[in-house]
């Protein structure tokens, strides 16, 4: 981190609210004994039912130059939409989020196309990048290294695995050197090599005083990779600390939730699983 505390992000009380669209199911209530003629006018009312969900609520941080953020939390805690919301693809129902500097959401997926070579995707995710046409052929043997995609450069993207189109996006994603780069799970892809790849190229754009965003199940990848983080339940920021410790108590919570529902017996809650590295 550098020794000049710069804010580079500062999310102010920030709220984000969506709806979502569907048919509600009637309850065992509702349905017992009902004719069948008063159910179907029942499940007309319910077509196109309208659902608000509240996804991140009042949520307040500064983010500084050369800091590396890990977001933690389960699966509906909003750690995602708040990534979202810092990079500016979600709108904020009420609040503010201010960034000084260009923000790079890993992935550039818009940009990248399944039907094209990665040669091809290389030069497009650049391009969105902001680098020139030099810049990118210049990098692009940088790229395609790191990626580890080798001959398949020249193959269309739609005949990657998974792990090799997330390493080629990381690859492109990071080689502009952003001021803030946003990370959603990518560093959960790949093998260990790759890993450390990516937390040496992480540790290059905090050194040039960049700030990096990480939203990740694996809480080894945030401790490792992450000076500080954020923990995210419910929509609420519930811990802001650094990363040990906030990892830590993350695992305290939920590894004790486990082990007391494993002890009672089988549980119906849709969570009711391992905790492994990679969750909750």
């Amino acid at each position: 981190m550098t020794s000049a505390r710069v804010p580079a992000v500062v999310a102010e009380d920030v709220h984000v609210t969506y709806r979502t669209y569907g048919v509600r199911r009637a309850d065992a209530s509702e349905t017992t004994d009902v004719p069948w003629t008063d159910l179907l006018r029942r499940t007309s009312r319910h077509m196109g039912g309208v659902e608000e969900i509240h996804a991140v609520r009042g949520v307040s941080f500064t983010a500084y130059r050369g800091e590396s953020i890990g977001i933690l939390g389960k699966n509906g805690s909003g750690k995602s939409t708040l990534l979202r919301a810092l990079a500016g693809l979600v709108p904020l129902s009420s609040g503010a989020v201010y960034a000084d500097g260009d923000v790079s959401l890993l992935g550039v997926s818009a940009a990248l196309q399944p039907k094209l070579t990665g040669t091809r995707n290389i030069l497009l995710g650049g391009l969105a990048q902001g680098l020139s046409r030099r810049q990118v052929m210049a990098a692009m043997p940088g790229i395609v290294s790191f990626a580890g995609i080798g001959e398949f450069v020249d193959l269309p993207m739609q005949t990657y695995s998974s792990g090799m189109g997330s390493r080629l996006r990381f690859a492109i994603a990071t080689a502009a050197q952003p001021d803030i780069l946003v990370i959603d799970e990518a560093l959960s892809t790949g093998d260990a090599e790759f890993r450390e790849k990516s937390a040496a190229r992480i540790d290059e754009i905090r050194a040039a005083a960049g700030t990096v965003f990480v939203v990740s199940h694996s809480r080894t990848t945030v401790r490792d990779t992450c000076d500080r983080a954020l923990w995210m339940d419910k929509g609420v920021l519930v811990a802001d600390g650094p990363a040990r410790d906030v990892v830590a108590a993350y695992e305290n919570r939920y590894l004790a939730e486990y082990r007391g529902r494993k002890r009672r017996g089988p549980q119906p809650a849709a969570d009711d699983t391992e905790p492994e590295d990679g969750a909750p």
